[in-house]
Formats: C-alpha cells, sequence, structure tokens
C-alpha cells in the first residue's frame, strides 16, 4: 500500500468550521446566536479525497485549480502539512470554493458556501501538468463535484486509459457520457437516479444500471447506498456487501473515504470485487466521525 500512488484530479474546496456556544435566541429573528470560540480547517472536495488515499499509507498527488485568494493559500498549507504533493493551478478570475459550517452544540446550524461559476475552462493550462505526471502513478481518480474543474475529463480518461492506469470516477450530474472509457464509476442512490432514473425493484436496477456500463463502456459501477450497503455492477453480474456503520454521526465525505479507499486498493493492483468489502469498512468508519474526516490504515485493518 505504500507503494500505491494515486493521481486525484477535480475540485478542491476548503471545509471551513465554526464552534461556538448557544445560549440565547436573537431578539432580532427566531434564530440562534452562536457565540464562536474555535475555528478549523480542513481540506474538502478533491483534497479531502487526496487526504483520505494519504491517510490509508499510499501516495496522494492533486491536480486542481484554485483562486487567486487566501483560502488557496490555506488549502496549500494544509496539504503542505498533510504531506500530499499538489499540482496547484492558480486562476485569479477563480474563487477558491469555501464551504462555511457554523456548529452549536454540536450540531450543525447552517452552511454558507462561497464559490463562483467558471466563465472559462480552468483546468486548460493544466493538461501539460495531467499529461507530465500520469506515468509516474498507478490508478486516475478523478473527483467531480460539478464546480467546472473536469471540462476535459474525456481527453484525461482517455489518456489514462492508453497509458493503462485504472480510472476511478466520482460524478456529478445526469450525463455520464463525459465518463465513457472509465474502469469504475462511484454514484449514490440519489446522483444514480438523476441518469437512469428510478427503479422499481432489483431486477430493474440491475437492468438499467448493466445498460448504462454497456453504452460508456464502463468496467462497473459501485452504487454506495447508504444503510443498505453497496451494489457493484461489473461484466460477471452483481456482487453486494452490508452496510458496516457501527454509529452514523455525520455522513460528510463518506464518498470521498469509499472511492480514495477503491483507487488505492486497485492502484496495489487488487480486483474491485476485492476492494469493494474493504472499501465498504472504511466507508463505515468514516461516517462515525464528525465533520470531514479520514480513516487511517491502522483503523481500517485493525
Amino acid at each position: 500500500m505504500a507503494a500505491a500512488r494515486v493521481l486525484v484530479v477535480g475540485d478542491a474546496m476548503l471545509d471551513r468550521y465554526w464552534f461556538g456556544a448557544v445560549e440565547r435566541i436573537s431578539p432580532e429573528a427566531p434564530v440562534p446566536v452562536v457565540r464562536v470560540n474555535r475555528e478549523e480547517e480542513r481540506l474538502g472536495g478533491a483534497a479531502n479525497v487526496a487526504l483520505n488515499v494519504k491517510a490509508l499509507g499510499a501516495q496522494a498527488t492533486l491536480l486542481t485549480a484554485v483562486g487567486d485568494d487566501e483560502p488557496a493559500r490555506v488549502l496549500r498549507r494544509l496539504l503542505e502539512r498533510e504531506g500530499i504533493t499538489s499540482l496547484l493551478g492558480s486562476d485569479p478570475k477563480l474563487y477558491t470554493t469555501v464551504k462555511l459550517r457554523v456548529i452549536g452544540r454540536s450540531q450543525q446550524l447552517i452552511r454558507i458556501d462561497f464559490e463562483n461559476q467558471p466563465e472559462h475552462e480552468v483546468l486548460t493550462q493544466m493538461l501539460a501538468d495531467y499529461e507530465r505526471v500520469l506515468p509516474e502513478h498507478d490508478a486516475v481518480l478523478f473527483s467531480d463535484y460539478g464546480k467546472g474543474g473536469l471540462t476535459h475529463i474525456p481527453r484525461m480518461i482517455e489518456s489514462a486509459r492508453r497509458a493503462g492506469k485504472p480510472v476511478l470516477v466520482d460524478p456529478k450530474g445526469s450525463d455520464y457520457r463525459s465518463y465513457a472509457g472509465a474502469d469504475l464509476v462511484t454514484p449514490n442512490r440519489a446522483e444514480l437516479a438523476l441518469v437512469i432514473g428510478g427503479w422499481a425493484g432489483e431486477a430493474q436496477l440491475l437492468e438499467r444500471v448493466q445498460a448504462l456500463r454497456k453504452t460508456l463502456g464502463l468496467q462497473a459501477v459501485l452504487l454506495t447506498r447508504s444503510e443498505e450497503g453497496m451494489t457493484l455492477f461489473d461484466t460477471a453480474g452483481t456482487a453486494a456487501v452490508p452496510a458496516q456503520a457501527r454509529e452514523v454521526f455525520d455522513v460528510t465525505g463518506a464518498g470521498d473515504t469509499v472511492i480514495a479507499a477503491m483507487a488505492t486498493l486497485l492502484a496495489c493492483g487488487m480486483t474491485a470485487r476485492d476492494a469493494m468489502p474493504i472499501a465498504n469498512r472504511a466507508g463505515g468508519l468514516v461516517v462515525g466521525k464528525f465533520g470531514t474526516a479520514s480513516v487511517s490504515y491502522n483503523e481500517l485493518f485493525r
């Protein structure tokens, strides 16, 4: 696992947490007043995926575009602290995405997002960097948060396939055609329903997912199903594992942990079917933690 090298490409963001005490209701409106006494900053989005890869003991490289602003400088510092190799393209027209969560009495009261939709292709200038570092990695993971950073994903997938690298995609949106040719796509139930529509039962789900897989040339689709565990759809049919969460405290970033574990294990040479139960265990562990979190190698294989 320590020799596995995963290249993470996608939309990075900064997760900010403001913790405080709630002792009264505002006289201005029927809302709680939070007296902030602690602030915390964590890697979010594709940066959290890279952190999860690193936490498992593998080597992670993050390729992303950020703004020329204060959140970008914080992201750089956090990535350096965690030992994650980063290729951060700086775009002055882009605002680095920040998700601010206000927490009172261990409960999230509100989330405030700071972002803008780029009017141009933000990763255009980084295609050369991608081609340069691709041969040094054992797997490529695309983390799509729909922020405009993966406009060139078809070209990137094609390059990775030519280089013989496993390609994994955490998808977004209702059209998966740009992910054609990927080895593994990992939607949750709501994300998959946007693409294939709702399903009346397991037979209809199987039929629709296999049709999607064949149409787009996907090797496999891993459906994460919360309390129902996970189901893998591949050329051999289906395989399923039950959920392993002992206690669900916060589902934030659980999908990041699952796909990071899958990418790391595929980079080690495992098959998707063999990797799925371990990734499922990782997801079950991370939902027992607060906020954007990761699972270590020791936790996973204890």
